[in-house]
């Protein structure tokens, strides 16, 4: 059960250095025992040595300290491999994961999932590696292009896109626009250079 990423998995890993990371939201806490247990397990039948446990119990993917910190550990090299439950329980995205799991086989640090039988250093290993570094590329370009057509939907209804500018700056552009009149009062002025009224009525009292 499992697989090694950056790692073959042989015989020679025996006594390796082993780091636990075991991760549940604020609602599941009730099998965070369940994973300990089954890592714990592992390490002992692969004759691992277990010298690192980080235990993380939080909704949202954002901050992960305990997962950041064992990264640290690795990078020192103070473990010669993680164990994670699963794969979802470490990577906080897809380019996450794939960015996470290249720096550790880069490091020569294995990752082994009780999940997911996966191992970066069979032909199946490597093509699951180009597969997920293509689908992360899949989701930055998705983001991109939601991100491109919001901005042009805002543009298209008149809205401003990003940090308004200062209230002060735009005093001329509000005198200008009220001066119009056809309409144009000091809540619609408001709305259109996205600043308060307060602002407005300071712009021409100016």
């Amino acid at each position: 059960m499992g697989g090694v990423f950056g790692h073959p998995f042989m015989e020679h890993l025996n006594r390796t250095r082993a780091g636990i990371y075991a991760r549940v939201s604020t609602h599941d806490q009730q099998t965070l025992p369940l994973q300990l247990k089954a890592m714990r397990e592992y390490s002992r039948k692969r004759n691992l040595k277990l010298v690192i446990e980080y235990k993380e119990v939080g909704s949202g993917a954002k901050q992960r300290p305990m997962r950041e910190q064992l990264l640290r550990e690795a990078r020192r090299r103070a473990i010669d491999v993680i164990i994670v439950w699963k794969l979802d329980r470490w990577g906080r995205s897809l380019a996450d994961l794939v960015f996470t799991l290249n720096e550790l086989r880069d490091l020569g640090i294995g990752f082994v999932s009780l999940t997911e039988a996966l191992d970066f250093s069979t032909p199946s290993g490597r093509a699951l590696a180009g597969m997920l570094s293509v689908f992360a590329e899949f989701e930055r370009d998705i983001i991109r292009e939601r991100v491109k057509a919001g901005i042009a939907q805002a543009r298209d209804k008149g809205t401003r896109h990003g940090r308004p500018k200062s209230a002060s700056l735009q005093a001329a552009e509000v005198k200008r626009l009220y001066k119009k009149g056809k309409g144009m009062t000091k809540a619609a002025i408001a709305r259109k250079l996205n600043i308060g009224r307060a602002s407005v009525d300071r712009a021409l009292a100016s």
